[in-house]
């Protein structure tokens, strides 16, 4: 075999494979050295959610025209020079691979100029080659532009997802590098929308609240431990806030996000016992470390690291937040508004000398009275005189008498006698529906069969069909954060289709005005339903055609008979169990499980045999 060194275009085009993942990779990368520049304003620029433009402008320190071309060259660096500063990492970046990863698979300008030069200078790199670099006239910092990303892998580019996809990914990047300094100020555009608007916040719940909105940063508790080994701090959700979708859980060490299944085992321990089934709650935790017990260096994208006390940690992070759950009330609180109250006047123990006579009225009664006797019916006031002649069509049998008694069928009675049927549909604990049969008694389960109804009127709309949607009697608005705004809009017309009736409001909120037929409508219901909604938009599906949507019916239709109230009249099950008899399948669900049975005398027998 022949042993050969690569040309350094297609090395960098190697590592850019572990850098450059997508336009979300970039973001980050460009955001992350612009903090560790030192600005004080980031702004992000897009056009169709990165493929076209990528452009990050700080006010940061900038660069020399030597050192704009050095830092596109792979390992330059001035965050370490020797290997023991790799023990000792305070910034984002310290390796030298970003820019130059990035290069090799896009179009680069960059402008920039120090704060005490006179003029600045504009370099091009391509395909990570030095394309140019000339003297101009630009602000103090530095303004990267990445154009035509992937332009020279199409491979690479032909697998990037739909542009709400790579979106919400960029959302993410930014979300975790604008949590890490609120003293910044950071804005997102794209494109020429404005996503985030971001002022250097007082404090860190500000900035929360800027990114994700007040109803994520009023359901918070804060969180607080200080030790030899760790210094935590933060935010953590409520218990009875927390919802079934994942999103709003940060950890942070010395500055920098990064993800650990194992410290999120030990707040999920802490919330043990006081979460619905199902359901994860929010956590800002930030955590201060000494930089030595730390190894940052093990992932290409620097979001996993090692810890030298792991489990100590482990249990101060337990220990915090179950310091901080016992110390606040999460039961409903009952506050009265007295602001329009009327204030009620104190009356003295002199108050009955001044209080007026009342005089008791004389009421008199017949006590042998009898309403159900037929009364002779005379006198002026009766409803036919005495000189008119009876109607025949009333009083047939008193014709030419002198008194005439109303035979007019239930005159008189006080109540009507009604004959209802014996019902041939009953309900057993509003989850049965219990018919006798020709073979015996039919038992149907309410819920399951709610479902096998719901699927197949999913698929048929997912096939080309629409069901019905029953629109709220008021629209109810639901606050969902920017990112998960963008999987609405992404999957719009299947649930228009499927009678989901759901419209924007502003960046990170929904109006929903309808629900499928067959859903509850109230405020509570809607929210619910709308977290079960995204869980399963976000959900990783197959693409082959006819599967995707049998998996995507099957799942809103598990959601569906899980949000419908219970059966609670005879005419309800009778309806239901004519709603199922019509299904292609009524004996099972989608899942195989099985809706209905049939006992015979034989089964019933062997039940009282027995006993």
């Amino acid at each position: 075999m022949d042993i050969r060194i690569l040309p350094s275009n297609v090395a960098n085009m190697i590592a850019a494979g572990e850098v450059v993942q997508r336009p979300a990779s970039v973001v980050k990368e460009l955001m992350e050295n612009a903090v560790d520049a030192g600005a004080g304003q980031v702004t992000v620029i897009l056009t169709d959610a990165g493929r076209t433009l990528i452009q990050v402008i700080d006010n940061g320190c900038g660069m020399t025209p030597d050192e704009a071309v050095l830092c596109f060259e792979r390992h330059a660096t001035s965050k370490i020079i020797t290997a023991d500063d790799l023990s000792d990492i305070s910034t984002f970046g310290f390796r030298g691979e970003a820019l130059a990863s990035i290069a090799a698979v896009a179009e680069v300008t960059l402008k920039t100029r120090r704060p005490e030069d006179e003029v600045g200078c504009k370099v091009e790199f391509a395909d990570s080659k030095h394309i140019s670099t000339e003297e101009i006239s630009t602000p103090a910092g530095s303004n990267f532009a990445v154009r035509n990303l992937f332009y020279n892998v199409p491979a690479r580019r032909k697998f990037l997802k739909s542009d709400n996809v790579e979106f919400r990914h960029i959302v993410e990047e930014f979300t975790r590098v604008a949590l890490t300094r609120p003293e910044t100020g950071f804005t997102l555009i794209h494109n020429g929308k404005e996503i985030f608007v971001l002022k250097p916040a007082k404090s860190l719940k500000f900035r929360i609240q800027d990114l994700l909105g007040n109803n994520v940063v009023s359901q918070v508790v804060d969180v607080s431990a200080d030790t030899s080994v760790v210094r935590i701090t933060g935010y953590a959700g409520r218990p009875d806030q927390a919802r079934k979708t994942l999103g709003n859980q940060f950890f942070f060490v010395n500055g920098r996000f990064f993800r650990s299944p194992y410290f999120h085992k030990a707040v999920m321990s802490a919330y043990e016992n006081l979460l619905p089934q199902g359901a994860t709650p929010s956590y800002f935790l930030y955590l201060e470390v000494d930089p030595h017990s730390i190894d940052v260096n093990i992932h290409p994208t620097k979001t996993e690291i090692k810890f030298e006390d792991d489990s100590v940690i482990f249990q101060v992070i337990y220990a915090c937040l179950k310091e901080a759950l016992g110390r606040n009330s999460f039961g409903a609180v009952m506050d009265f508004d007295r602001s329009n109250m009327p204030e009620l006047p104190t009356f003295s123990n002199d108050f009955e000398k001044f209080r007026p006579e009342t005089v008791r009225p004389d009421v008199s009664f017949d006590p042998d009275y009898n309403p159900f006797e037929p009364q002779s019916v005379s006198g002026p006031s009766s409803a036919v005189s005495s000189d008119a002649e009876p109607r025949e069509d009333i009083f047939p049998a008193c014709r030419g008498t002198g008194q005439y008694v109303d035979r007019r069928e239930d005159y008189g009675k006080l109540f009507e006698d009604k004959v209802l049927s014996q019902p041939s549909v009953i309900t057993a604990g509003k989850k049965y529906i219990v018919s006798p049969v020709k073979d015996g008694i039919l038992i149907v389960n309410v819920r399951r069969a709610r479902e096998r109804i719901f699927y197949d009127r999913f698929l048929k709309a997912l096939g080309g069909g629409e069901h019905a949607s029953q629109c709220a009697l008021f629209p109810v608005q639901v606050a969902v954060g920017v990112d998960n705004r963008l999987v609405f809009d992404e999957h719009s017309e299947m649930l228009r289709s499927l009678g989901f009736d759901i419209a924007p409001f502003g960046n990170d909120t929904i109006v929903v005005n309808g629900m499928p037929e067959g859903f509850q409508v109230d405020q509570r219901s809607v929210e619910a339903a709308m977290a079960d909604v995204l869980i399963i938009l976000t959900e990783n599906h197959t693409s082959l055609p006819g599967m995707m949507e049998a998996a995507m019916a099957e799942k809103f239709a598990r959601m569906g008979a899980a949000e419908c109230r219970d059966v609670e009249t005879p005419a309800e099950a009778k309806s239901l169990l004519d709603s199922i008899l019509s299904c292609s399948n009524s004996e099972y669900t989608s899942s195989g499980r099985k809706i209905m049975t049939v006992l015979s005398p034989d089964d019933i027998d062997k039940f009282f045999n027995g006993k």
